[in-house]
C-alpha cells in the first residue's frame, strides 16, 4: 500500500519571499538541509494562522550564522549553545534550530548534543501534533509519530510513554493542558492524562514565572472551561493554584461572549480566585505577575453586589477594564460600557478660582460637590457642569 503523502495546504506565510530567500541562504542545491517545525506546520494544517515560524536544520549553528551573514541576512546567536539562531527577515523572525538530542534532562532543564537525524529530533518533542516537519520546497509533511491523524482526532498525546517525557520537563504537564484547550477534544488521552495526574507534585519544582506563564496563555484561550475542571479534578490545579474554584468560570466565559468580549486572561483568573483582594494580590506575586496585573486582579477581587448597579459610574471610578471585570465575574451587564468611552470630568480647580474662590480647601470641597452632583445626574454635559458649579459657588457665598 503506497504511504500517504501529506502537503501543507496554501498559507500566507508559505509565500513570504523572505522566507524563500531564508530558504535559498540554508539550502541552496535542495539538499533537504531545512525543513520547517512545528507550530507553524500544527496550526496551518488545522486551520489556523500561523504566527511564529521555526525552522529546524542538520547545518551546526556557526554554519547557519555563515550562510545567513554570506547571504546579507541578520543572523542573531539568541540561543546558539543550545542551536538557536534567529534569522531578521522583513516580515517577521524565524528561528533556527540545529536538530539535537537530549544527553541529560532533571525534570527543568536539559543538556543537548546536536544531530543529524530528524528522527531523533522529532523523538525529543513533547507531543506528536508538535513534531511535524515541512520541506520548504514541496511542503511534504514529515510525521514520524502520527500527529496529522492525532490533530485530525483533536487528540493530545505525547510522544513515547507519558511519564518518561514529564519527567525530562514537568513543565510539560502544563503545556499538555494548554495544547489540550486548543486543539483536544473530551475524553482526552487516558496515558497523558494519568502521567500528568502521577507527577503532579513535580509542578512544585519549577518557577513561579514558567507556571504563570503557562497559566495565563491557557486561560487565553476561547474556551479553558473543560480543562481547567479536568485539571482540578486531577489534582494538577491544586498544585498551581490551591486557591483556586473552577465552578465560576464557564459563567464568566459566557458572559465574555455574550458581551462581544475576547478572551481575557486576568478576569479568568480572577474568577478562579474568591473575592478576597489580599488573597489576589498574594496570588499575583507569587505567579510573578506585573504590577499593572496586580492591581487589577486586586481590583476584580473587590467585587460586590453593588458593582451592578451603575455601570458608567463603575467605569469613571475604576476605569473601562476594570469596571468590565467586576461587572462580569459580578453578572451585571457590560451594555452601558459599549461604547468603549469612560465619562470625563472636565471642571478644574482653575476655573474655580477664575470665579472669585480664593486657593485653598474650598477649591477642593467645590470640585467633590460639583463632581458628586454630576455623577448623581448621570454625567451631563459641560453646560450643566457649569450650572453646578454655579449653584456651589452660590452656596458657599
Amino acid at each position: 500500500m503506497a504511504q500517504r503523502v501529506t502537503t501543507l495546504p496554501a498559507a500566507s506565510w508559505t509565500q513570504r519571499s523572505d522566507l524563500a530567500a531564508l530558504v535559498r541562504a540554508l539550502d541552496p542545491a535542495g539538499d533537504a538541509l531545512c525543513r520547517w517545525v512545528g507550530g507553524a506546520v500544527r496550526d496551518t494544517l488545522a486551520g489556523i494562522a500561523a504566527k511564529d515560524i521555526d525552522m529546524a536544520t542538520s547545518l551546526l549553528p556557526e554554519a547557519v550564522m555563515a550562510r545567513l551573514v554570506a547571504t546579507g541576512i541578520k543572523a542573531v546567536p539568541t540561543g546558539i549553545a543550545h542551536g538557536t539562531v534567529t534569522a531578521v527577515l522583513a516580515e517577521g523572525p524565524v528561528e533556527i534550530t540545529t536538530l539535537r538530542r537530549d544527553l541529560t534532562t532533571d525534570g527543568r532543564h536539559a543538556t543537548v548534543a546536536f544531530s543529524d537525524d530528524w528522527r531523533e529530533d522529532a523523538s525529543r518533542r513533547d507531543f506528536t501534533i508538535n513534531a511535524l516537519y515541512a520541506d520548504p520546497h514541496s511542503l511534504v509533511v514529515t510525521d514520524f509519530f502520527g500527529g496529522i491523524d492525532d490533530l485530525a482526532a483533536h487528540r493530545v498525546r505525547f510522544i513515547g510513554e507519558a511519564e518518561a517525557r514529564i519527567r525530562e520537563d514537568y513543565l510539560r504537564i502544563l503545556r499538555y493542558f494548554r495544547f489540550q484547550a486548543r486543539f483536544g477534544s473530551l475524553p482526552a488521552d487516558a496515558e497523558a492524562e494519568a502521567g500528568c495526574a502521577a507527577l503532579a507534585t513535580g509542578l512544585k519544582g519549577l518557577s513561579r514565572e514558567r507556571i504563570g506563564w503557562e497559566l495565563m496563555r491557557l486561560l487565553a484561550h476561547p474556551d479553558p472551561a473543560p480543562t481547567v475542571a479536568r485539571m482540578a479534578e486531577l489534582g494538577v490545579l491544586t498544585q498551581i493554584l490551591p486557591e483556586a474554584d473552577p465552578a465560576a468560570l464557564p459563567a464568566l466565559i459566557a458572559a465574555e461572549h455574550a458581551a462581544h468580549l475576547a478572551p481575557d486572561a486576568l478576569r479568568r483568573l480572577a474568577a478562579l480566585l474568591p473575592a478576597d483582594p489580599t488573597l489576589a494580590e498574594a496570588v499575583a506575586a507569587r505567579l510573578r505577575l506585573s504590577v499593572a496585573q496586580k492591581k487589577r486582579l486586586s481590583q476584580a477581587a473587590a467585587r460586590g453586589s453593588d458593582d451592578t448597579s451603575d455601570p458608567r459610574t463603575l467605569a469613571y471610578r475604576l476605569g473601562l477594564t476594570e469596571a468590565r471585570d467586576r461587572l462580569l465575574l459580578s453578572g451585571g451587564d457590560c451594555t452601558p460600557l459599549n461604547d468603549g468611552t469612560v465619562p470625563y470630568f472636565r471642571l478644574k480647580g482653575g476655573a474655580i478660582m477664575a470665579r472669585g474662590i480664593r486657593a485653598g480647601p474650598d477649591i477642593a470641597r467645590i470640585l467633590r460637590a460639583v463632581e458628586t452632583r454630576w455623577i448623581a445626574e448621570g454625567f451631563p454635559d459641560d453646560a450643566r457642569v457649569a450650572q453646578l458649579l454655579d449653584a456651589e459657588i452660590g452656596t458657599a457665598d
